[in-house]
């Protein structure tokens, strides 16, 4: 995410690390590679133009700390900026004062609504809500289709009738209220802008259902176009925000850096990968921290809570404690792990880490591979490996498509591993980090 101006920003604010003052000149200097890195971003060049003179005013203007360098007191001005570029503060969805809160998804073909009407769904489910799924996209060959199949995958009911999108939306609403549904999703037809016609059912929708929330569902990877996109849309439907979807994919950030102050509306929501979970509450501060390659802790944990068994994780730390860790418990932590996303995200959120992994690619294969051979092992080898001798390994390695020597490696990395366990356990990891490293 954002990989790019990433590393551009890092390479500025390297180099004004190397001043040992920071001078009107080289700030500017910094200021003119900052505002190329945001342009090649494809952010919107008023956005870019009104950013770079505040950051530079508040550079200039700002007397530095004693406790920190002069470089870091810029990183910190520009880490504020952003933060107020994006949004400053994270929106939460509405809420309606009595119940169902009604959601309206828009935006043009192609750019997710359907999919993230069931992100959306999970999401409130989550939250302990009862949502509805509303098929009023009746233009789309399927769409009513793959919008029953998410709500099949997820448990949700999906409300169809063959009528018009505004009185299918209408209808809805009288289910809503007989089913105790306390959250209705509207799933619209993609349409351009200045498509009259469908632009004119859309208000009409609105006037029906009178939404709590009017959403624009925008592809981040277009860049500007989305920024045009929610321009037009805002000006006939006045939205109430915006979610970008394919954020995982977007290197550059100018959909995400530009939209909050083209458009004034806020960016509610990011779709961050292709599975029904990936969905996340934007928030412009952990955003902007990312782009600086500073991480994200919060979100990580969050994420961990989301999805780790609080009682597994107790039972995991008995037997840590009493040094009885086996391959079963490596592969349950597993597959929790695997519930948090790809390693390749979890990583970039450690500060630091994203920065000093630069450049090595991440391969969540390798955890299928692992997991192909510890399935193909039995309970007891799974408890005792000490007992998989050659026949074994072999027969392990045919089972698993893998070789021998992928066995071999993963049961030496799982010994190194308990031997690190038990060195925690007795106080001792000073001295076996010692050993390792000597």
């Amino acid at each position: 995410m954002f990989d790019e101006l990433t590393d551009k920003l890092e390479g500025v604010f390297k180099k004004l690390r190397g001043h040992g003052k920071l001078t009107e000149t080289n700030i500017r200097d910094a200021m003119k590679e900052v505002r190329l890195a945001l342009l090649e971003a494809d952010v919107n060049y008023r956005v870019v133009k009104r950013f770079i003179k505040d950051v530079t005013e508040k550079s200039l203007g700002t007397e530095v700390l004693q406790s920190i360098s002069p470089g870091q007191q810029i990183v910190k001005i520009v880490h504020d900026q952003l933060v107020e570029v994006l949004g400053g503060e994270a929106e939460e969805m509405t809420v309606a004062p009595s119940p169902p809160t009604k959601i309206v998804l828009v935006g043009l073909q192609g750019s997710g609504k359907t999919t993230m009407c069931g992100k959306l769904a999970k999401f409130y489910r989550k939250k302990n809500k009862s949502p509805l799924l509303v098929a009023a996209d009746i233009y789309r060959p399927a769409a009513v289709d793959q919008l029953k199949t998410l709500g099949k995958n997820t448990d949700i009911p999906v409300f169809h009738i063959d009528k018009d999108p505004p009185k299918i939306s209408k209808k809805a609403l009288d289910y809503a209220y007989d089913n105790n549904n306390d959250v209705v999703i509207i799933d619209t037809a993609g349409r351009l802008h200045i498509d009259n016609t469908l632009m004119e059912e859309l208000e009409k929708i609105r006037q029906n259902v009178e939404p709590h929330e009017i959403l624009l569902i925008a592809d981040a990877m277009t860049g500007q176009d989305a920024v045009n996109i929610a321009q037009e849309f805002n000006k006939r439907l006045d939205l109430t925000g915006v979610i970008l979807t394919k954020m995982d994919g977007d290197a550059r950030g100018g959909a995400a850096l530009s939209i909050k102050s083209v458009t004034g509306k806020p960016i509610k929501l990011v779709g961050t990968g292709e599975k029904l979970d990936d969905i996340e509450v934007f928030h412009p501060d952990r955003m902007a921290s990312r782009i600086l390659g500073m991480g994200d802790v919060v979100s990580l944990v969050e994420r961990a809570q989301e999805t780790i068994d609080t009682k597994e994780a107790e039972k995991l730390e008995k037997k840590l404690r009493k040094e009885a860790f086996t391959l079963e418990d490596f592969y349950g932590q597993m597959q929790q792990l695997k519930k948090m996303g790809p390693l390749e995200s979890l990583v970039s959120m450690l500060p630091g880490v994203g920065g000093a992994l630069k450049g090595l690619k991440i391969d969540d294969s390798a955890m299928g591979k692992v997991e192909a051979i510890i399935q193909s092992m039995t309970p007891e080898e799974r408890t005792k490996p000490n007992i998989i001798d050659g026949s074994r390994r072999r027969r392990i390695a045919a089972g698993s498509g893998n070789s021998v020597a992928d066995v071999n490696r993963l049961l030496k990395q799982f010994n190194m591993m308990q031997k690190m366990i038990k060195k925690i356990s007795r106080g001792q990891m000073k001295d076996f980090a010692k050993g390792l490293f000597s």
